[in-house]
């Protein structure tokens, strides 16, 4: 369980059930001291310190810190919250120096109240004065558990944090504070994790890569699938590209179903999409006879109208594996109940919304992780939320968190590839929440390696690429 995350409390359970286990909490605290040490000592040479400590145990790790700059030959000055005097100095916004490298040890991620005051105005004047500033756990004022900042946070150039990352060190707005996270091992033996059982990920191949569905020998086209992706009327190229990315990550066949009225559009170029016409939701349904038809998009392109609402519940009736994208959920923000009936009587179902369609049909909150899970639980749908910092929810109450997907994805279009991804590997038999891990991983990863001037089209063509590294690796 590398990539697990822990929350705030699951932490604080891990702690002490490494201390109940029989390591002392003052070893925990010198070896979590030690580890930034280590780091900072790694990065700089000797230069001016000031350690920021709070009351609890990030103070105490900044004292452990503080003393080992200080044997080591650095010249450290001491700020404390709730006290001066011994060497140690009320903690104020004038004590920061030009050239200082500071260390917050104020708070890290036990923070549950907005900060205010001297703590407040200090952390303001570190971002004012471009200070580097190291975190300890994670920048003080940033909520562990949802990325939150909570009245003011330090932008820090390291965060050393123990043992797992947590929630908050991947959700924005407060990832974009952590710089560099190194995850240091302070002797938490790993068993603690069989007590807690996370159910948080960080998302990547160690989740989901036994189940990748890599094509063996016996395979043939129809061994692997045949995806049906429902295109609409006007903007014709997003069930294009869908169709076309269900097939690069290895759905044998990808179908696009068209009405009449824009069927010649769709049989324009990407010859290996097959093109039929359904106008109606019972020409779709006739269409689903062939059992071989067995994973299904709608929403891509289709637009707001009865022939998306008909076709999506159409596609949840016939009890395959469906991803339901864009218009096809907010075609239901008159009647969210409409959809969520549906599903409970369907296959497995993934939505794939962003934060506009997220809040058309669900309660939209600051904790991108809560919301996402109540909106799984509330649907019985696995949820793809997406953004720079994508949650996937299911209903056995899984998380994952994606990372790295670089903000190139900002092109239209990306979402209707990372729709087609879903859908063709469904077609190839992956469980819904693996299938929509790996996707969006995929997804991501492909637009890193084109790099800049991304257009979507580029995403599916470099999804070979990345699909060999991966095989590369998991056969290593």
């Amino acid at each position: 369980m590398k990539n697990c995350l822990l929350t705030v409390e699951q932490m604080t359970k891990a702690d002490n059930s490494a201390i109940a286990g029989g390591i002392p909490a003052d070893q925990l605290m010198e070896a979590a001291g030690r580890a930034v040490f280590t780091e900072i000592t790694k990065r700089w040479q000797p230069r001016p310190v000031l350690v920021l400590c709070g009351p609890g145990k990030n103070g105490g790790d900044g004292f452990v810190i503080a003393r080992l700059l200080k044997d080591a030959g650095w010249p450290v000055r001491v700020a404390c919250v709730d006290k001066g005097g011994n060497d140690v100095l009320p903690l104020a916004p004038d004590l920061l120096k030009e050239g200082d490298l500071i260390v917050d040890a104020l708070f890290g991620a036990g923070l549950t109240r907005p900060l205010e005051g001297s703590v407040k105005a200090t952390i303001q004047a570190i971002n004012k004065g471009q200070l580097d500033c190291v975190a300890v756990d994670l920048p003080s004022g940033v909520n562990g558990d949802n990325g939150a900042i909570l009245g003011a946070a330090p932008n820090c150039v390291l965060s050393v944090t123990f043992f797992r990352r947590k929630p908050g060190h991947l959700l924005l707005p407060g990832r974009e504070l952590m710089g560099h996270v190194v995850v240091a091992d302070i002797g938490i033996p790993e068993s603690v994790l069989e007590v807690i059982n996370p159910q948080t990920f960080v998302n990547g191949p160690e989740l989901w890569q036994a189940q990748y569905p890599w094509p063996v020998s016996t395979d043939n086209k129809f061994s692997r699938g045949h995806a049906v992706i429902v295109g609409g009327g006007e903007m014709t190229g997003a069930a294009r590209l869908a169709a076309t990315a269900a097939r690069r990550i290895g759905a044998g066949l990808a179908t696009i179903v068209a009405p009449g009225s824009s069927i010649d559009a769709y049989a324009v170029g990407d010859p290996g999409n097959i093109v039929l016409r359904a106008d109606h939701k019972a020409a779709f349904q006739e269409l689903l006879e062939d059992e071989r038809k067995n994973a299904i998009l709608v929403g891509p392109g289709c637009g707001i109208n009865d022939r998306t609402r008909d076709l999506a519940l159409a596609a949840l009736g016939s009890g395959r594996p469906t991803v339901l994208d864009a218009d096809a959920i907010s075609v239901f923000a008159d009647d969210p109940a409409k959809l969520f009936a549906a599903i409970s009587k369907s296959g497995p179902v993934i939505l794939t919304p962003h934060e506009g369609e997220f809040n058309r049909i669900f309660n939209g909150k600051e904790d991108k992780v809560k919301q996402t899970l109540e909106a799984s639980s509330g649907s019985g749908a696995t949820v793809l939320l997406k953004g720079a910092d994508t949650v996937i929810a299911t209903v056995d109450g899984r998380v994952c968190i994606n990372e790295g997907a670089p903000p190139t994805l900002a092109t239209a279009g990306s979402g209707d590839v990372l729709a087609g991804f879903v859908v063709g590997l469904l077609a190839q038999g992956m469980q819904a929440f693996d299938a929509a891990s790996a996707a969006c991983w995929l997804h991501g990863q492909a637009a890193a390696s084109f790099g800049p001037a991304l257009i979507a089209e580029d995403l599916a063509e470099c999804l070979s690429g990345v699909l060999r590294d991966l095989q590369i690796a998991g056969n290593n």
